[in-house]
């Protein structure tokens, strides 16, 4: 279901898996929640949800029939789990999902951008811009894709999404791990092929 579970902090697991290995049977809730959608959302929506019960049947089986509702900034929650951390990203054909009880959790994976222009660099950077922009211009679009997925998993873990300013988070170009105020990340560099992240805050604060 999922390549492998990879604990990233104390009971933290982060999984990944190919969108298009992932199995099509759906939770009656889940697939209720695509109605409307493209056939393209729909699966990348139900791969996603599909690996996050894989996982929640391997590690905490009692939530994995839940229903997962979403906030408004699109942050899932499971009824009836409350305290249990868990969040869902997909792109280029990926899907991760990061699971922890008594965490605020975000995970983020993201293909490197075919165009890559220096305003968006300089912006997502900063004082790393000239560095990164020395770099060939395909290993410029992965590490500013790593990058990203920090950003993205760090304001994904507040639950404030793009309102939480992701592009203004400070990260290190190959950087693996880092910190951003009370919230720590994990760049999954080494493991994953396709640039994955995830951030978490203190144990024992999910849902406070």
């Amino acid at each position: 279901m999922h390549d492998r579970l990879i604990e990233v902090a104390e009971r933290t697991w982060v999984g990944a898996g190919a969108i298009e290995r992932l199995p099509d049977r759906a939770h009656p809730a889940d697939l209720a929640r695509t109605a409307g959608m493209p056939a393209w959302r729909a699966r990348e929506f139900l791969a996603g949800r599909s690996l996050l019960r894989s996982m929640l049947r391997e590690l905490y089986p009692e939530a994995a029939e839940l229903e997962v509702t979403a906030s408004g900034n699109g942050k899932p929650h499971l009824l009836g789990a409350q305290g249990l951390g868990v969040s869902v990203s997909h792109d280029s054909g990926v899907v991760a999902v990061c699971v922890a009880p008594g965490r605020e959790v975000g995970v983020d994976v993201q293909g490197p951008p075919e165009k890559l222009e220096r305003a968006l660099v300089r912006r997502c950077l900063r004082a790393y811009t000239d560095e990164v922009m020395q770099l060939p211009s395909a290993r410029r679009a992965l590490e500013f894709a790593w990058v990203w997925t920090v950003q993205e998993a760090c304001v994904k873990a507040t639950g404030e999404g793009i309102g939480g300013r992701p592009w203004a988070i400070d990260v290190p170009p190959g950087a693996s791990t880092g910190s951003w105020g009370s919230y720590r990340w994990v760049s999954l560099r080494g493991a994953s092929e396709v640039p994955l992240s995830c951030a978490f805050g203190p144990a024992g604060e999910e849902g406070s």
